[in-house]
């Protein structure tokens, strides 16, 4: 047997279907649909009536750092597809005057965080980090100070060599004319100070007090001189400290034995091989060498030990012919 509904009972059914569907419209109708983005992560909900910032966080287990940014604020009323944004702070350190000075903060500039860190800059002092870039977390900020000071400080003024030639003297030789002479300068010196630690040192002004005495120098051309009956051509003079040497009983290290008429030179300084004139012991070849005879030097060879003896060790004028 069916069942039969009366009219009544009809309109009593549709009237409490209509409202359900009223209320059930009525609800999704005040829910608003809310983002939140925290920690980079974007998490989508919704809230329903007129709930606040601080309800949408509250429901979503999202709880707040002292120092945590939060946009818009905590009270602010949601309304549809309202944005949150949770922004973390985080810890840098400014490193200044030998301290660590920690801070606490969401991403701000780094001129912003030193102030926040208590630390004043001065004009000079740098920062090695750009300061208008954003911090990160862990990030260490450094001061450093910069500090100038002016010191007045003499100085000596080097003297300059000027030179000349003299048709009276050997090629090779020269004649101090006039002898040099510093000079001395009052300079206003500019120090600059990293930390304390002097990097810089500049001159902002000079006075000259006592000015250099310039040094002249006569250089030789002569290539030709005449000893007694002897004339001959040489390339350049100089003069030598010579010492004496006699036999050994070992070659020259151009390999023969030697003789009168050999010396020991620095093949440095004269290459083994070039013919020489020695005032007070004539013409001569360089053809050994020695261990103490480097540099300026040279050794003659002679007979005896006894003119070694008489020779001693003496200056002389050596011509090199070629």
């Amino acid at each position: 047997m069916g069942i039969v509904w009366s009219k009544k009972s009809t309109y009593l059914i549709a009237a409490v279907l209509g409202g359900l569907l009223l209320l059930v419209s009525l609800f999704f109708a005040l829910q608003k649909p809310v983002t939140v983005e925290v920690d980079g992560k974007v998490i989508k909900t919704c809230v329903f009536f007129s709930g606040t910032v601080a309800d949408v966080l509250q429901k979503k287990g999202i709880v707040l750092g002292d120092k945590d940014k939060v946009e818009p604020g905590l009270n602010t009323r949601v309304q549809k597809n309202t944005r949150i944004v949770v922004t973390r702070a985080f810890k840098v350190v400014v490193i200044a005057d030998g301290e660590r000075k920690e801070v606490i903060t969401t991403p701000v500039t780094i001129s912003k965080a030193i102030e926040l860190a208590g630390v004043k800059l001065g004009d000079k002092d740098i920062v090695k980090t750009n300061p208008t870039q954003y911090t990160v977390p862990g990030q260490e900020i450094e001061v450093i100070r910069v500090t100038e000071k002016e010191v007045e400080v003499k100085e000596p003024i080097p003297f300059t060599v000027e030179r000349t030639y003299d048709n009276t003297l050997e090629k090779g030789l020269t004649k101090t004319l006039v002898k040099g002479q510093e000079g001395l300068a009052l300079n206003i010196v500019r120090i600059t100070y990293h930390n304390g630690e002097e990097v810089k040192r500049e001159v902002i002004d000079s006075k000259i007090l006592v000015p250099p005495k310039n040094k002249v120098v006569a250089l030789g051309t002569i290539t030709s001189v005449s000893r007694g009956s002897l004339r001959f051509d040489f390339r350049e003079a100089r003069y030598m400290q010579a010492s004496a040497y006699t036999y050994t009983g070992r070659r020259t290290a151009t390999g023969k034995y030697p003789e009168v008429g050999m010396v020991a030179v620095d093949p440095a300084v004269i290459p083994l091989g070039t013919r020489l004139y020695i005032e007070g012991y004539g013409y001569a070849v360089a053809a050994d060498t020695g261990g103490a005879v480097k540099g300026n030097k040279l050794d003659v060879f002679m007979e005896t030990r006894e003119q070694c003896l008489n020779w001693g060790r003496r200056t002389v004028k050596v011509y090199i012919l070629d």
